[in-house]
């Protein structure tokens, strides 16, 4: 089975009163697990009831770089981190796209959900963007996955180096996404999860239209493509990928 690995599925555009569609359209799809992280932190106890509700679904749990300043322990709490559906912790992370303004806030709080992660042996789901030295100086013993990567090769080498694996996105299938491509046709094939990034990014042939987990397959085409496998042979791996990368899904 296909497992989208990360769909905000607490937006009401791709999940609320439509999750029961959406869920039903991912699995005649042939994707019938799904991971659904936290970012807001006004999202995080609807992350956790979606994973405790549904019992194809589980969360990641962290609180997005832009909501810096805030004690992520106010939203994150000990009986969350211990439930068997929390797989980790994310989307966690540093973003300097609009300015790094607030950089040290923005690393305190990365800081602190990593201590989080250690302390409850979970991996972690990181989001970086224009932000590739203070990620690879911060971001140590710890396990986890780069979401949505879009970062260079040189900070890919790095992350593997480390034991991270990479999430493919819908923005692998772009027509200016060369680069992508070729930094994805290097990193090793048991280091590769995919995802949707719901209900951003929705991947060629749905650009422009509100993305969803059904549409993980048109990604997973094009990674089966760069990696010259057979799409039912790239479904094992990844699905074992991500067995690997998060041990408490059963």
């Amino acid at each position: 089975m296909f497992i989208d690995t990360h769909c905000h599925l607490t937006d009401q555009s791709c999940g609320g009163e439509n999750l029961d569609a959406v869920i039903a359209r991912a699995k005649a799809a042939g994707v019938n697990m799904m991971i659904c992280p936290g970012a807001d932190p006004e999202d995080i106890e609807s992350a956790f009831n979606i994973a405790k509700t549904h019992d194809n679904i589980y969360c990641t749990l962290g609180i997005h770089p832009e909501h810096a300043g805030i004690d992520a322990s106010k939203y994150i709490t000990d009986e969350m981190l211990r439930d068997v559906k929390t797989v980790g912790v994310g989307e966690i992370g540093l973003d300097y796209h609009t300015g790094n303004d607030n950089r040290l806030s923005q690393i305190e709080l990365f800081q602190q959900q990593l201590s989080m992660a250690r302390q409850y042996n979970l991996p972690v789901a990181i989001h970086t963007r224009d932000a590739e030295a203070d990620t690879a100086d911060i971001l140590k013993n710890v396990r986890g996955v780069m979401h949505c990567y879009t970062s260079s090769w040189d900070l890919a080498r790095i992350m593997l180096d480390r034991g991270f694996c990479f999430s493919a996105s819908g923005i692998l299938t772009f027509k200016n996404a060369d680069e992508i491509r070729e930094i994805f046709a290097k990193i090793p094939n048991d280091r590769i999860v995919i995802e949707t990034d719901s209900p951003y990014c929705a991947p060629i042939p749905y650009r422009g239209k509100v993305c969803e987990p059904a549409f993980v397959i048109e990604t997973a085409r094009v990674l089966a493509d760069i990696k010259n496998l057979p799409l039912t042979e790239l479904e094992i791996i990844l699905e074992q990928n991500t067995r690997n990368l998060y041990p408490k899904i059963k």
